[in-house]
């Protein structure tokens, strides 16, 4: 799909030699951007190469070949990464046109390689980070340019992945040596005989490694090997030389980073450390392994360490990978691996905006999962089909007669074409991602970036590829087996305990076994309405070794089966939900991760069960539902809905769904914590907004209305800087105005202008928080209201501008920012937008807002002091530091730059470092950590009621945090947040100024 003039190896065919340089090789594949966009990016070469003194040079490249020019103007203006790589070092990056891209990177090799003979850590990091960046620019070039293809571009960040990993590994074995702490066998080649192992896993271990990928290592020691000093620590000195080198790659420092490092896919990672000793993986692939991991185990290698011992431990391993014969079972497991996934993770339709090419239906995975399933079932009996990487094993499979030539041929091609754009996906901003941009912009430049001259031509050949993938996959798996396991027995038949089935519920995980055993037995008895009808309990016969075993994959099996047994005895029937959950075992998964992990998302099902329907929508893990699809869903709800008691019901009902299934997609990872806060936020808004209408034509109906009267709700905070979570509440402005010569409404019982709004605004209030039969709907907050509690619930439109002007404290100001009419007249929320606009613009003093700023943050230290590093919002570093840095320099330079003047903490932030008013450095130390901070955010809101305690919490949970922060491990995690606060509080101290101890009098 991708378009360029490259034959499938690379070659190029317009019969150039290696020895050409970059330049001369590079073809315009990359149709050129929007003149304006174009003009930024020659403004931008222009002046770097200016201040670098280089543009003679340029301009004399550019002249020779006629090509570079259009090329980099297209690519810098869809890449950002590009740009800014190749702008921040002008004499690296000429330099790299210069040369034969092959030989560019072999030196770079070279001199990775070296690294691994210095001796200051320091210099190691430094030199790693900036090969790195070197590799990212001659492979996105040579990539983008048509010089390398797909096999060449993957192989090639394999070979620095392994130098400098190799490299890494030999630095930390010579320190190592030199404290003492272990004797080198080679002290050449310190790696050689020093029995630790680095596995690379998935794409790396295939040499198949992705534009910004992680790598997936598997870290072991063979303790008969390793000469380290002290060999009761053997294990500790392992570990620590592991999580040293996971530093030294995947640290971020001025200079960038290396790799992120994922080490979750070795044994039982919740409960081992991160460098096991070989005997005892053997002992756990021996008795606990999975099928999933013997189909990870097909992809590893031996990719730095002791490779020899490293070779030596997956030859052992060979019997447990590859069995010369299967049962019925465990063919099974292995076709349910794609489909589990699938379930789980809700990517079954095709698209394009917003489509996962990786895991999504028609990606990358169900190639992959294609071949691996075809190698686990014969490569026991054929050591041909026992290869790593995807399309050799594909050229293999049709050569043994196991699928045919067109099948092989068209995956192939559609492997490529998906890898290809994957890489353009990530070279954008160097991200690990594989889903498409949502707006119109993002699918452009990946459009452009993959040869096409726009979004519609790029989105008809990708869902073509990505169609013709799923079609494949489906006649695959259409006659397979239904979802099978061994649990064991498991007998719920008479009154009799089974020891058998008790011995099975412990075996999986569950703590109170005798306890289920009862339960469950009690749901055969019928003694629930849901279980009265033989139909029901049929039903629920077939699917109960399937619940329980979704129920102990929570990792608080317990606390889910129990939430489950709650949901049974609330429902009234039971036949239709025992159905949906027999054929569709995604659904049962997730129920089984809401039980288990989120409980604020378990009362929602519990108390509403048909909320689950909402889930069998193929497209439910999809785009989220846009402003208008919600309206339209809450307008059917409401229709012929009679007195406002009724309407307030129904809003409930359906407020509390719909956030039930944005929280859901949170929980299962398919929606990114931006994208939730902007769903929570309009699903708020359209709420809010109908209450009011509703409210309003009620009031009017007793009150009549005030002449020419016109209101307009403000939000504020979390709802108007669009960051809302599961538990936020909502900080709420009502505002008003009517013409004064009628002081008065005209209705049965008149009320003043005041006493009209303030009553509505209680009414509001009442409707938006009071309990219904159907509960609360949001808690409300209208204190930042011009004087606080103390002033009056509704504020004339003259009066708030006023107070705002010559009144309002710095703070309110800083309140402010966050500031967006939502709803009521148009004409008014336009005024209200418009007021807000002119105090933000307005002139600030810099010292006294610096001052109040500082002062605010000290009161904020001793008011609501910190309740620890996880309290994310209050904690020294923590957002409320990054929202005081955004909202500085808004005021400061709001009238001068409009553009900071946005509503999201995020944007604003962004556009105060594009305009320099917040130096890159520190831009890339606070966005990250606003990110990060969100995504941890909207999972503990969902998770946890009340500060979260980590050794109190589930190990799923504690899963759930490390996967959203995209480390291996929760003590990873911990302490990266720990870091991460400490560099956001220095951040905020050079942007800010120091925190008094306590404000000034």
């Amino acid at each position: 799909m991708a378009r360029d003039r490259r034959n499938q190896d690379g070659a190029d065919p317009a019969g150039e030699t290696d020895a050409a340089s970059l330049a001369a090789r590079i073809a315009p594949v990359v149709p050129p951007p929007k003149a304006a966009e174009r003009k930024i990016a020659t403004a931008a070469i222009v002046e770097a190469l200016r201040d670098a003194g280089l543009l003679d040079a340029w301009r004399a490249l550019a002249a020779a070949h006629p090509p570079l020019e259009a090329f980099h103007e297209s690519v810098f203006a869809a890449s950002t990464f590009l740009k800014e790589t190749a702008l921040a070092d002008p004499a690296r990056w000429l330099a790299i046109l210069g040369a034969p891209p092959e030989a560019r990177f072999d030196a770079l090799i070279a001199a990775t390689r070296a690294l691994g003979s210095a001796e200051d850590e320091a210099a190691v990091m430094q030199g790693l980070r900036r090969a790195r960046a070197e590799v990212a620019l001659v492979v996105g070039l040579a990539d983008l340019g048509g010089v390398w293809g797909v096999d060449e571009v993957t192989g090639r960040l394999t070979t620095f992945a392994d130098a400098a990993l190799g490299a890494a590994v030999a630095f930390l074995l010579r320190d190592a040596a030199r404290a003492g702490a272990v004797t080198l066998a080679d002290a050449g080649d310190p790696a050689a005989g020093s029995g630790w192992i680095i596995l690379g896993m998935g794409k790396y271990g295939a040499a198949e490694l992705n534009y910004s990928s992680d790598i997936d290592l598997i870290v072991l020691f063979d303790p008969d090997i390793a000469r380290v000093a002290d060999r009761d620590e053997i294990g500790t000195f392992f570990v620590r030389l592991t999580r040293r080198l996971v530093r030294l790659m995947q640290e971020r420092t001025a200079d960038g980073y290396v790799f992120r490092t994922d080490l979750r896919l070795r044994p039982d990672p919740g409960s081992t450390p991160l460098a096991i000793s070989t005997p005892a993986a053997f002992q756990y692939y021996e008795s606990s392994g999975q099928n999933w991991e013997r189909a990870a185990m097909i992809k590893a290698r031996a990719v730095a360490g002791d490779i020899a011992a490293g070779d030596a431990f997956l030859a052992e391993l060979t019997p447990f990978v590859w069995r010369k014969y299967l049962d019925f079972a465990a063919i099974a497991d292995i076709h349910s691996i794609k489909r589990q996934i699938h379930d789980h993770r809700g990517h079954e339709s095709v698209a394009i905006a917003g489509h996962n090419i990786k895991l999504g239906r028609g990606g990358i995975r169900e190639i992959e999962f294609f071949v691996q399933t075809q190698q686990l079932i014969a490569g026991g009996r054929d050591p041909g089909l026992r290869g790593r990487q995807t399309i050799a094993m594909l050229d293999a499979l049709e050569a043994k007669g196991w699928i045919d030539g067109e099948t092989a041929t068209s995956l192939a091609r559609c492997y490529r074409e998906l890898r290809a754009v994957e890489h353009r996906l990530q070279m954008r901003a160097d991200e690990q991602t594989h889903v498409l941009p949502e707006d119109e912009a993002g699918l452009d430049a990946v459009a452009r970036l993959s040869g096409f001259r726009g979004v519609k031509p790029f989105s008809a050949a990708l869902r073509k590829t990505l169609e013709a993938v799923r079609d494949h996959y489906i006649r695959l798996f259409e006659t397979a087996p239904p979802l099978a396991s061994s649990l064991g027995s498991l007998v719920f038949t008479g009154d009799d305990e089974d020891p058998e089935t008790v011995a099975t519920l412990a075996s999986l995980g569950y703590v109170n076994p005798r306890e289920v055993s009862r339960t469950v037995r009690g749901w055969h008895f019928g003694r629930y309405p849901a279980m009265r009808s033989s139909a029901a309990r049929e039903r629920l016969t077939e699917i109960t070794p399937s619940l329980l075993e979704a129920f102990a994959g929570s990792d608080n099996a317990d606390a889910a089966f129990n939430a489950f047994d709650r949901l049974l005895s609330r429902l009234p029937a039971g036949v239709q939900l025992f159905a949906l959950l027999a054929s569709n075992p995604g659904l049962l998964n997730l129920l089984a991760l809401v039980m288990g992990t989120a409980p604020r998302l378990a009362d929602i099902v519990t108390a509403r069960p048909h909320v689950l329907d909402a889930l069998l929508d193929p497209a439910f893990f999809g785009r989220l539902p846009d402003r208008a699809t919600l309206a339209a869903r809450l307008e059917a709800l409401l229709d012929g809905a009679g007195a406002i008691e009724e309407v307030l019901d129904r809003v409930r009902i359906f407020g509390k769904e719909q956030s039930f299934l944005i929280g859901v997609r949170v929980l299962a990872g398919t929606v990114a914590a931006r994208a939730a806060g902007f769903a929570y936020a309009d699903l708020a808004e359209l709420l809010v907004g109908t209450l009011l209408d509703n409210v309003r034509r009620a009031f009017e109906a007793a009150h009549g209305q005030m002449k020419q009267g016109r209101v307009a709700l403000v939000a504020m905070g979390k709802l108007g800087g669009r960051e809302m979570t599961a538990a936020s509440d909502l900080d709420l402005i009502l505002l008003y105005d009517f013409d004064e010569s009628e002081p008065a409404s005209d209705g049965p019982r008149p009320l003043m202008g005041s006493q009209y709004y303030a009553r509505l605004t209680q009414r509001l209030i009442a409707a938006i928080s009071a309990p219904t039969a159907e509960g609360a709907l949001y808690a409300v907050d209208f204190r930042l209201r011009p004087s606080g509690n103390a002033g009056p619930l509704a504020t004339h439109i003259r009066a708030f501008a006023d107070y705002q002007a010559g009144a309002a404290w710095t703070w309110e100001h800083m309140a402010l920012t966050r500031a967006r009419p939502i709803a009521g007249d148009p004409s008014l929320m336009r005024e209200a937008a418009a007021a807000v606009h002119a105090v933000l613009s307005g002139h600030h003093e810099p010292k006294k807002v610096i001052g109040d700023v500082l002062d605010m943050r000290a009161l904020l230290q001793i008011e609501k002091p910190s309740e620890g590093a996880w309290d994310l919002k209050q904690t020294a570093g923590g957002l409320v530091d990054i929202e005081f840095i955004a909202q500085t320099q808004q005021l400061l330079h709001g009238r001068a730059i409009p553009e900071l003047l946005q509503t999201e903490t995020e944007t604003a932030l962004a556009a105060a470092s594009r305009a320099r008013l917040i130096p890159k450095a520190e831009a890339e130390i606070l966005l990250p950590a606003l990110r990060l901070y969100q995504r941890l955010t909207q999972l503990l809101r969902l998770c946890v009621d009340g500060p979260f305690k980590a050794e109190e919490a589930p190990r799923g949970l504690l899963a759930l945090l490390s996967r959203a922060a995209e480390l291996p491990d929760f003590p990873t995690l911990d302490a990266h947040l720990k870091s991460v606060e400490a560099e956001v509080r220095a951040s905020f101290t050079r942007v800010i100024g120091k925190v008094p101890p306590k404000p000034r009098a």
